[in-house]
């Protein structure tokens, strides 16, 4: 008899809970469904296949708003206080999915159509069109390329900002001023660089630049009329604007190593040179890593300064694919093509750098 009446409560406790859980789900379920339905309606209302619908996105995040509640409620339900815990975490989670998910899976629906703002016609699939439009797009494919170069130029952006992090680690006079005058380019926005550099000190007819060139016997110091010149030139721009980011990462890597280290190549009899290639520089490899695969994705993004001085020309030569893209919005409110140029672009850098770590990570793991 006691023996059963010790054990009821804890049978009725695990009755509750089962029954709280199964109310946690099923409360997550329907919520979830309606969310979709809401959506999938939503969608093939813009298309036009039905009649029922929103006049705008509103309702949909109303009611993305209602699940994100139910979400939460459903969780406390079903984990208890794992579920409390989770909900420090959900709306990070529920940001992400409506600031990054979200417009990544809609813009997939937007390259499928041949949304252009210019055209009476409405939206339409358009997605083989779009594609194949692509394909034979001399011009994105000209800006694909023109990637390869900058990229390229981050590998002499490193070799400057290490000379730099070498000589400011160094005990030299006014060193903190010299820390402060090297990180005053990285101060700036790229449209200020843009202005002063491309269009003023640049200036083919005035410009400081293009009066020293003539001194120098360059007769027509156009810096922005021949195609590997101008590449050439916003390269230098963007470099001039970036060494100094790259530079504080290596600078701030050189601090933290050991001075024991150097002070033994110093007594082992060690020329400057054989110290920082035998121990200074491989000691150096994960920041110098780290430091160049950030400007490589930064670099994956260069646009503000080609859209301000070149516009992409002389007939493509400096254009990247971002200030492609944008133009395509701009000047031809090709919303529908240039959505499918930034969707393959994000695919083509995914892959890129997915590789690049992978690559990396294997030949670090090989060499330290």
């Amino acid at each position: 008899m006691s023996t059963g009446s010790l054990s009821s409560p804890t049978v009725l406790a695990a009755s509750r809970a089962v029954s709280r859980a199964a109310r946690g789900r099923a409360l997550i379920l329907i919520a979830s469904l309606l969310l979709a339905a809401l959506c999938v309606t939503q969608v093939l209302h813009n298309l036009g296949v039905v009649g029922a619908g929103f006049a705008d996105w509103r309702p949909i995040a109303l009611a993305y708003l209602l699940w994100a509640l139910a979400l939460g409620r459903g969780l406390v339900l079903v984990r208890r206080e794992r579920g409390h815990r989770a909900l420090f975490l959900l709306p990070a989670l529920l940001f992400t999915l409506a600031m990054v998910i979200f417009p990544t899976v809609f813009g997939l629906y937007i390259a499928a159509t041949d949304w252009n703002l210019s055209s009476l016609t409405g939206v339409h699939f358009n997605v083989l069109g779009n594609f194949t439009t692509m394909l034979h797009d001399a011009f994105f494919w000209t800006a694909l390329g023109n990637m390869v170069w900058y990229v390229l130029s981050v590998l002499a952006q490193y070799a400057i900002a290490f000379g730099l992090a070498l000589l400011l680690n160094a005990e030299i006079r006014a060193r903190k001023f010299f820390r402060v005058v090297f990180l005053l380019p990285f101060m700036l926005s790229p449209v200020a660089v843009s202005w002063m550099i491309g269009k003023s000190i640049m200036e083919y007819r005035f410009g400081p630049a293009a009066t020293l060139a003539r001194l120098l016997g360059w007769e027509t110091p156009a810096f922005f009329a021949t195609p590997w010149v101008a590449r050439a030139s916003i390269m230098a721009m963007d470099s001039w604007m970036w060494i100094p980011f790259v530079m504080v990462l290596l600078l701030a890597g050189l601090q933290a190593l050991p001075h024991e280290v150097a002070e033994s190549a110093k007594v082992d009899g060690a020329n400057p040179w054989q110290a920082f290639w035998k121990i200074t520089f491989p000691l150096m490899l994960p920041v110098s890593v780290t430091a160049v695969i950030l400007r490589i994705i930064f670099e994956l993004k260069l646009a503000d300064i080609v859209i301000n001085v070149t516009a992409g020309g002389p007939g493509g030569a400096t254009d990247t694919v971002s200030s492609f893209i944008y133009r395509e919005y701009r000047d031809r409110s090709n919303v529908g093509y240039g959505t499918m140029l930034a969707e393959f672009y994000l695919i083509i850098i995914i892959v890129f750098v997915s590789i690049l770590l992978s690559v990396v990570s294997r030949w670090l793991r090989r060499v330290t």
